[in-house]
């Protein structure tokens, strides 16, 4: 489906159309609540921005006039904190997917902060916001000659004993090394000796979590896995999820509108006859998320990730990290040179 399309004037005067989501996902492709928060909230504030088609470098221009909700992805949200006042000011809706990751002692994520840091930020936003709005995410699991199946659930389990009251969900992934050539090229420059998941290995991992869940209760679930683990209490999870927005957000009339749904007399969400197929279809074969528009740009995220898949090189990232710095009231994240 198609986006509606509205009329804006740019901040040099001129008169555009742009699309008016009604999702926006913030974003799969950098991590905005940590690097560029005061850039989304003024262009929140202008009504617009811009986002760079990666692919062949066309501009298209964005709205938040139909905006209902917002998904942030992060690692390290603590600076977006101060600014969601204004959301809630706006009655905008916002769910935060936070990836909590412990690889600090093998230097995989060279710019996060240390994860004592990063468990106490994910605490204070679920409090402030509460434990349906924050998910946990361990993503994603990478095996090594010096990382096993043993070791990865030892760290999950540090971080889920911590999290037990603070998130009732974790969402994970198994790292598909092989599908992305950039992330194999950035483990291989890092001289990372990684060893892909086998049917095996992911089954000892999800069995392992059944045996950890036991102690969490939280609802687990896979990110874009073919896998089937079932048999593991653990489902196929849509990260741009239209039954979390149904449970917690079932009082926007605008948002369940868009996702097919109304109330009846007795205050009960009732299906839409006709209702459209929300499916993603840009993302990959086995991802279950709705459809949202992603506003982030890649090649800018400067969190130094040897796996990332958004990132060509860990220099180009903060080369396009620092020109944003020297012009961050921009329209876009980054701007053709």
């Amino acid at each position: 489906m198609s986006w509606d399309k509205t009329q804006i004037i740019t901040d040099n005067g001129e008169k555009i159309k742009a699309q008016s989501p009604v999702i926006i996902s913030a974003s799969r492709s950098t991590d905005i609540p940590a690097f560029y928060s005061d850039w989304f909230f003024d262009r929140l504030e202008k009504g617009y921005l811009k986002w760079i088609n990666p692919f062949n470098g066309i501009p298209f221009y964005i709205s938040f006039n139909k905006t209902r909700l917002i998904v942030f992805w992060s690692k390290n949200p603590e600076p977006i904190i101060e600014h969601l006042h204004i959301l809630d000011e706006k009655k905008i809706n916002y769910y935060f997917q936070y990836t909590l990751n412990d690889y600090e002692n093998d230097n995989f994520e060279e710019n996060v902060p240390a994860i004592e840091e990063r468990l106490n930020t994910f605490i204070k936003i679920s409090k402030k916001i509460g434990v349906k709005r924050i998910i946990w995410r361990f993503d994603p699991y990478i095996l090594t000659d010096n990382i096993t199946v043993e070791d990865l659930l030892k760290r999950t389990k540090h971080i889920g004993d911590r999290l037990k009251n603070y998130t009732n969900k974790l969402v994970f992934s198994f790292a598909d090394i092989e599908f992305y050539k950039k992330v194999k090229n950035n483990l291989t420059r890092e001289h990372i000796n990684y060893i892909e998941f086998t049917d095996k290995t992911m089954n000892q991992l999800a069995k392992g979590l059944m045996e950890l869940n036991k102690k969490w209760n939280f609802k687990i679930g896979t990110c874009s896995e073919k896998i089937d683990l079932g048999k593991y209490g653990i489902e196929h999870n849509k990260c741009i999820d239209d039954d979390l927005m149904k449970d917690i957000f079932s009082d926007d009339f605008e948002l369940m509108k868009f996702l097919g749904y109304e109330k009846n007399l007795f205050g009960e969400l009732m299906p839409i006859s006709k209702r459209k197929n929300l499916k993603d279809k840009g993302q990959r074969e086995n991802c279950r998320c709705i459809i949202s528009k992603d506003i982030g740009q890649y090649n800018t995220c400067p969190h130094k990730c040897v796996y990332c898949y958004a990132n060509t090189s860990k220099e180009l990232a903060i080369k396009n990290y620092k020109r944003h710095k020297l012009n961050p009231k921009s329209e876009s994240i980054i701007d053709k040179e």
